[in-house]
């Protein structure tokens, strides 16, 4: 064993040293910048098929629907423009059929008393704060009484703008 000892010590002395780790630290940055966002979707305002006589006599009413999502916090405001039928205006849009008219309006409220515009004059918006998820908004429309419209599909358009 005393021989075999100096044989030892040599042959450790012989191999590579153990290398030693060394550590660095450093930071990483992470960001993200989420922006507001909306999104608006629409149903149709469909009156359906009614006689002129139906017309005539009283006022007939639909209800159609408006999708607003917003990034959650974001307040929105929602407004109507009058329509693509000639002369139209907020009080009084119309729908057209040929040259032929069938006036209407759209409200804010379900008692037809607040009329859906762009905040002007007497017209009012909608208001609201996103969600995140769709919030539904309806719309209130109104063909007025004693009109004698001739027969045929009427149709308008009517731009919807959500600002935020």
């Amino acid at each position: 064993m005393k021989r075999l000892l100096p044989v030892l010590v040599l042959l450790h002395l012989c191999l590579p040293l153990p290398a030693f780790a060394a550590d660095a630290s450093g930071v990483l940055n992470v960001s993200a910048t989420i922006s507001s966002d909306c999104a608006v979707g629409t149903s149709s305002l469909a009156f359906g098929t009614i006689s002129s006589g139906a017309v005539l006599a009283g006022n007939i009413d639909a209800t159609g629907t408006l999708t607003v999502n917003c990034t959650i916090g974001v307040p929105y405001t929602v407004s109507l423009g009058v329509g693509s039928g000639a002369g139209a205006r907020f009080s009084e849009r119309f729908m057209t059929s040929g040259s032929n008219l069938l006036s209407y309006s759209i409200y804010t409220t379900v008692a037809h008393t607040v009329i859906w515009g762009d905040g002007s004059g007497s017209t009012a918006t909608v208001a609201g704060t996103g969600s995140g998820a769709a919030q539904l908004l309806s719309a209130y429309g109104r063909i007025f009484a004693g009109q004698t419209p001739q027969p045929g599909t009427y149709a308008d358009t009517v731009s919807v703008t959500v600002s935020y």
